[in-house]
């Protein structure tokens, strides 16, 4: 029987963390746990599993070592244990798949789709320029884009800063027609008063969806939003396992959900919350603003998913600097995208294969990202 003997982690930039695992047999697994700005503390609950729970066991017990991270702790869930475990599972999943010689979606039921559609961020934090760089990516073939909706917001803003979003969604409409999607995403920075008049205001461009409307502590109030909208409504990315989706699943008011592979709990968790949302006419749209392994592992899940719909990616994305998704993996040729898809991944495990001499050489540089503090005008810390 093979067992796992080590583990290593990577603080890498932009803001990745990857995890590698090691077995007795020789095979190794590849994952990603990390949440944007708290590296630090994911690589501490890494450890704490790892050495607790994973550490000398059996690779192949995929859900009993989830089961056994999740429940074996009193405390549980949120963002960083959610997170760690996340890439742990990624990992054993990776392992999996190369120990027979398939891709990670074969051993879910096999492929839904040959190909998968992706989306590609504009316009950066505070969105400017974003018809130009619109037209740039429909240019390369893109089918599909997404921008923030604004910059910060006061909790009751002006009229000026809805017509200021209203303008950016009309540009980007007019430089790409109809036939072009655009996600608008409302980063949690929108008040349930604002996200009503932005939602109504923004309708007759036609957005793909408006994502995360309001944080998802405010869950409850979206199907009062929904009711001022026709836009298909999107959130999920703060939400870490099956029993945070349960609500929005069940007050009916979320089109489409973007649950994160590293952070909801990895391939295991977010294959489960897939199903749920099936159950509910409810599309998937995994959300990836990071990696290597965590768009391998969105691959793999959106692969086997009947109701997924696109998929974030982050090439090129705005915080991306110093380096990109492609830089880490020896066949950069894995994440081409052509007409605005990816192929579906055929190689064994995740279907990437990491350069871990680049990893090493990039984990010795200096990594310390943490989102921006915003504030308000009155010096009140504002929603990033």
């Amino acid at each position: 029987m093979s067992k796992i003997t080590e583990y290593e982690l990577f603080e890498v930039p932009p803001r990745w963390l990857f995890l590698k695992l090691e077995t007795t047999d020789g095979v190794v697994g590849w994952g990603e746990p990390v949440v944007e700005g708290r590296a630090h503390s994911v690589r501490a609950a890494v450890e704490e599993l790892m050495d607790n729970y994973v550490l000398g066991t059996d690779p192949a017990a995929i859900e009993d070592h989830w089961q056994a991270m999740y429940r074996g702790g009193f405390y549980r869930g949120g963002p960083v244990l959610m997170s760690a475990i996340a890439g742990i599972d990624q990992a054993l999943w990776d392992i999996k798949g190369k120990h027979f010689g398939a891709p990670v979606h074969e051993l879910l039921g096999g492929a839904t789709r040959d190909r998968m559609r992706v989306y590609q961020w504009i316009g950066g934090d505070r969105p400017s320029e974003v018809a130009e760089q619109a037209e740039l990516k429909v240019e390369a073939g893109l089918t599909a884009v997404k921008m923030n909706a604004t910059a910060e917001l006061e909790r009751i803003d002006t009229p000026a800063s809805v017509q200021a979003a209203v303008n950016r969604l009309e540009e980007v409409r007019e430089a790409v027609g109809p036939e072009i999607d655009i996600g608008v995403d409302f980063h949690g920075r929108v008040s349930k008063p604002m996200a009503k008049r932005l939602a109504k205001a923004l309708e007759p461009y036609e957005p793909m969806f408006i994502e995360e409307p309001v944080l998802p502590e405010h869950n409850d109030v979206l199907p009062e939003i929904a009711q001022h909208t026709t836009i298909p409504i999107a959130t999920g990315e703060r939400m870490y396992s099956r029993w945070d989706f349960k609500q929005v699943f069940e007050n009916g008011a979320v089109d489409l959900i973007q649950p994160d592979l590293s952070h909801a709990g990895g391939i295991t968790e977010v294959k489960k919350i897939a199903s749920m949302a099936e159950a509910y006419d409810v599309a998937l749209a995994p959300h990836c603003p990071l990696g290597p392994i965590a768009l391998a592992s969105c691959l793999q899940v959106d692969t086997c998913s009947p109701n997924a719909l696109i998929q974030e990616q982050s090439l090129n994305i705005h915080y991306n600097q110093r380096n990109d998704v492609l830089d880490y993996l020896e066949d950069k040729s894995a994440f081409e995208y052509e007409d605005g898809y990816v192929a579906v991944p055929d190689e064994p495990g995740l279907g990437i294969q990491m350069d871990e001499q680049y990893i090493r050489k990039q984990a010795e540089r200096p990594v310390n990202w943490h989102n921006p503090v915003w504030r308000h005008e009155d010096g009140s810390v504002a929603e990033w």
